[in-house]
Order: C-alpha cells, then sequence, then structure tokens
C-alpha cells in the first residue's frame, strides 16, 4: 500500500474506510454512466429541461466520486474505478439501454439515486462509528448532493 497522509486514524480504520469509499466510488460512477445513458436518449415533453438537468446531475456525480477516490488515495489505499470493478461491484441495477420515454427515465434514475443515497447514508454511519469524521464528513457532502439531485429529478415527473 502506498503512504498514508492522514494522522489520527489506525491502519486498520483506514483500510476500512477505503473499502466504504470504493464501494460507494463503483456505485457512483455507475449511477453517474446511468444518467448519460438517460441525457442521451430521452425523448418527451420537457426534453430540453431535463436534458440540461442530466448534464449538471451528472457533473456532480463526478464531483462526489472524485472525492471519494482522493480520500481513499490519501489514506493510503487504492482507488478502484475502472469499469470492470464497477461493473463487478456496483450493485445498482443494469440500466436500460432502449429507453426513450422521459417519464420512465426520471423513474428508472430517482429508483437508483434512493439506492445509492442510503448507500451514502450507511457508509457516512460507518465512518461516524468508526472515528473518521473526515471521511462522515465527506459522505455527508455527497449524501446531501445527491438526495437534492433525486428531488430535482423526480420533481419533473408528471402528477
Amino acid at each position: 500500500m502506498p503512504d498514508s497522509f492522514v494522522t489520527g486514524i489506525d491502519q486498520q480504520t483506514q483500510e476500512q474506510m477505503c473499502e466504504e469509499l470504493n464501494a460507494r466510488l463503483a456505485q457512483g460512477i455507475d449511477l453517474r454512466l446511468a444518467v448519460k445513458q438517460a441525457h442521451w436518449n430521452l425523448r418527451g415533453r420537457g426534453f430540453i429541461g431535463v436534458h440540461e438537468l442530466l448534464d449538471e446531475v451528472s457533473a456532480r456525480l463526478g464531483e462526489g466520486t472524485d472525492m471519494m477516490a482522493e480520500r481513499v488515495a490519501l489514506m493510503g489505499g487504492f482507488a478502484r474505478g475502472t469499469t470492470q470493478v464497477v461493473a463487478e461491484k456496483s450493485g445498482l441495477d443494469p440500466y436500460p439501454v432502449e429507453l426513450t420515454d422521459i417519464e420512465d427515465h426520471i423513474s428508472e434514475l430517482v429508483s437508483r439515486f434512493k439506492v445509492y443515497g442510503k448507500a451514502v447514508r450507511e457508509s457516512m454511519d460507518a465512518a461516524d462509528e468508526a472515528g473518521d469524521e473526515d471521511t462522515a464528513d465527506l459522505l455527508t457532502e455527497v449524501s446531501r448532493m445527491v438526495e437534492k439531485d433525486t428531488w430535482f429529478i423526480g420533481a419533473n415527473a408528471a402528477t
């Protein structure tokens, strides 16, 4: 393992946090790809607004995964974000690649965002219990972004 630049947290805790963060990294990358899949293929009333929103959401997911990957690296771990690792470790349902209807995309995305949001909160709790306040804080920030984006996407659903 490379050098750790974190002080005040034992190696075992750092390794545990690297596992948690890598699990969320895989899911976050998978979710970001699902967002882009929807962005490229959705059609229907409100297209341009949802299309542009999904670009913004994708960028925020990228920020969150980048923060998690960098935290792993500074704790002396290896960020594991290749497509092969993501496919193996994400745990999110595969995104349907032949959808076009905006409502269907919104439903599929909101469902996945909720799964991811719950997992981020569970990792946040694990970091808190392990005494790694910095990782818990980072995951809190990611959780806030994910919940807000879940709302932004879900609010586009027809009522």
